[in-house]
């Protein structure tokens, strides 16, 4: 009895682990780069506005999570090289300066970091989408008018795609908020994500 001929010749066998190499890389990927406010403080993860993102947006998209509890926008752009090189993303979803806002520091330190974190995710070819942030009022008028206005200018000066405020509507409503009154609770995931996602779904589709 011969041989029995192989089903895949080697060469044909190569071609398919290629076409297959190239699939599994074509998904996007998006990295969400924040605070407590995307790293789903005080609720489980998977109730968390990312994850539920992820749900939404499917398989086609692969979605890391490099947000800190506690980040500053300095903390995140000394993480951020590393963070580009590991996971490559086309897409970075900026989340951060509301920790830098509640210690008082100065807005022209948190937009020259928000200015370094854009910039060098430009470089590495990945698009910015920018979250915007409010403080409390208790803050003082002038300081945070001085502090919104930071999102702002970059999303002008970058021309970046923009959510001014994604806790609108919620930050009033205190059943929405953890005992801190600071987090949102899991029930204000979806609501976040609704402010989020059609934004992000039309970066994603350009």
């Amino acid at each position: 009895m011969g041989l029995k001929t192989p089903l895949f010749k080697p060469a044909l066998l190569l071609l398919m682990l290629i076409l297959l190499s190239n699939t599994a890389s074509a998904n996007q990927k998006i990295l969400v780069w924040g605070d407590s406010l995307s790293a789903a403080y005080g609720i489980p993860k998977e109730k968390g506005w990312v994850n539920l993102m992820r749900q939404e947006l499917g398989d086609e998209f692969e979605i890391t999570n490099g947000s800190i509890s506690g980040e500053t926008t300095r903390g995140g752009l000394t993480r951020l090289p590393s963070a580009l090189k590991k996971t490559a993303p086309d897409y970075l979803i900026l989340e951060l300066g509301a920790n830098d806002g509640l210690r008082g520091l100065p807005p022209s330190v948190t937009k020259n970091n928000l200015s370094k974190i854009i910039e060098k995710a430009k470089k590495a070819d990945a698009k910015v989408i920018l979250l915007g942030m409010k403080i409390p009022p208790n803050y003082g008028i002038a300081y945070s008018k001085q502090f919104e206005a930071i999102f702002k200018d970059l999303a002008e000066k970058y021309q970046l795609p923009f959510i001014p405020f994604f806790l609108e509507n919620i930050v009033e409503d205190l059943k929405l908020l953890q005992e801190d009154e600071l987090h949102p609770t899991a029930e204000a995931q979806p609501l976040i994500l609704e402010k989020i996602l059609p934004v992000v779904s039309t970066e994603l589709n350009k």
